[in-house]
């Protein structure tokens, strides 16, 4: 296990990843975490993440810092999400080998699988196809991360793991409706439709799209405990197994918000993958496994979004 005293340097501990992961961390005792917001360090610039390290030695990073947003963003921004993410990336990941980083955390994404990768996504089908046009620019980078880790290990003994979580969201996502992603979007549809008591809403997509989910609380738990178990080079899916259409989410989520009225979907606007399910062999084998159901996931994240945004 980590020792308490460890410098641990939390890229990205602004986001709902790094806010969970940060709570967690101090809930367990560990009280030397490093923190830099993005208006105190751009991580795209060289010589500033060089400095960082330079100066503070972290022991450990968790990289969890990224240019993320929902199928809106990604569709409108791809050079912004290739760009940042890739030099974010490469900046943490150099500088944790040149500086003698005890062990990297990085955190991919389950978009980096190919459109048609066969159900569930298998961890060696990486690479294998095309990936899902809107947004490839954000994949890609993900992946040259990912492969940035594993070429490190190969070449230089370091101790870079890789989590590759499902679509995520809980306490502190993003609710912007032109960059979040989809259950808060929706909660947040949802909630001004019956705050405001419009007759109907309107979601993208025809609801035919499946997709799997995972309380961020969870991905928290998994860091930590592959942090402190795992030595593998191995990359691993992280998720329940279980995915849900889209249509049946929006209902679930209409349902916990209170909204009483008609529900449109949009078939005209992109949905996506038509499935995203991981394959969790690997991550149950490794002795993990989430404990939030979707329902009350989403109960937590609907409550906790009404005492923030009212």
């Amino acid at each position: 296990m980590i020792d308490k005293n460890a410098k641990i340097y939390i890229a990205g501990h602004t986001g709902m990843v790094g806010k969970a992961v940060c709570q967690l961390l101090r809930e367990r005792g560990y009280r030397n975490l490093l923190l830099k917001s993005e208006a105190e360090l751009d991580l795209r610039e060289q010589d500033k993440t060089e400095k960082l390290f330079q100066e503070q030695r972290p022991d450990y990073v968790l990289l969890f810092a990224a240019k993320v947003g929902g199928i809106k963003a990604n569709i409108n921004y791809p050079a912004d999400f290739l760009y940042d993410n890739i030099m974010i990336e490469a900046n943490i990941i150099q500088r944790s080998y040149k500086y003698k980083v005890k062990k990297l955390l990085y955190l991919g994404s389950s978009c980096i699988y190919p459109r048609n990768c066969p159900q569930p996504m298998k961890e060696e089908c990486l690479l294998s196809g095309e990936l899902e046009p809107t947004n490839e620019g954000y994949a890609l980078a993900k992946i040259v991360g990912l492969k940035l880790c594993q070429y490190y290990n190969q070449q230089f003994a370091t101790n870079f793991i890789c989590l590759i979580p499902c679509n995520l969201y809980g306490i502190n996502d993003n609710f912007d409706l032109d960059s979040s992603h989809v259950i808060p979007a929706l909660i947040r549809k949802f909630h001004e439709g019956k705050i405001n008591q419009k007759p109907d809403v309107t979601v993208w997509g025809s609801g035919k799209a499946r997709r799997e989910f995972l309380f961020v609380d969870d991905l928290a738990d998994a860091c930590l405990y592959f942090m402190d178990c795992y030595n593998g080079k191995e990359v691993i899916n992280v998720g329940p197994g279980e995915d849900i259409p889209m249509s049946e989410l929006v209902f679930l989520i209409k349902d916990i918000v209170g909204y009483r009225g008609r529900v449109v979907f949009d078939s005209t606007q992109p949905e996506g993958m038509p499935r995203k399910l991981l394959d969790v062999g690997r991550l149950k084998r490794l002795g993990w496994k989430p404990k939030t159901k979707l329902e009350d996931g989403i109960k937590i994240t609907y409550e906790w979004y009404c005492r923030a945004y009212g």
